[in-house]
């Protein structure tokens, strides 16, 4: 497994190693022993999974407040996603800046997002499907939004009229969050 910076603190794009022959493929997604050797550490406790139907399809931003905030392992395992990442923690040096990795089924490159940070996705093909662990467990009241589209933030999605879900096209602009933020 590679571990590759992003430019955004503790954000690191993970590439697995691919194991093919003619049956088909093997890939190690999560093994805690080489995670640690990589110096990452994370005791996962969910997975979560969704699907898309349709090209630019816009789930974000969003983060768990608090004690409530949640580090994930994303990857697609099917179609393509733009996965963004925005760093909310105030003591960081990259504080409010934002980082995306594509990441497919056929790369099977994953991303770590540490906690702290909004996150979201775009889809870039029909039909992607989408999963993800977290080291925290969901807690409705600690949900909280972060408009995908925030001037302060600049996040070039690639995609001007996103496919979004009434909730997140009215999330809160980061100026109306700050007592939210880590």
């Amino acid at each position: 497994m590679q571990k590759i910076e992003t430019g955004v603190k503790d954000v690191y794009i993970l590439i697995p190693e691919i194991h093919g022959d003619s049956r088909g493929w093997f890939v190690e997604t999560w093994s805690k022993k080489t995670m640690e050797e990589l110096d990452l550490h994370y005791d996962f406790v969910q997975d979560n999974e969704s699907f898309n139907l349709q090209k630019d399809t816009l789930r974000g931003l969003h983060f768990q407040a608090g004690d409530a905030s949640q580090a994930k392992l994303v990857r697609c395992v099917k179609g393509i996603v733009m996965d963004v990442c925005v760093d909310l923690r105030k003591d960081s040096p990259t504080f409010l800046k934002w980082t995306k990795a594509i990441l497919s089924a056929e790369t099977k490159h994953m991303l770590i997002v540490p906690r702290g940070f909004a996150h979201g996705y775009i889809t870039m093909t029909p039909g992607a499907q989408f999963i993800y662990k977290v080291d925290n467990f969901y807690n409705p009241a600690a949900e909280r939004f972060l408009r995908w589209n925030d001037p302060e933030i600049g996040i070039d999605w690639g995609c001007d009229n996103p496919i979004l879900n009434e909730r997140d096209a009215n999330n809160p602009f980061l100026k109306d969050i700050q007592e939210e933020l880590f």
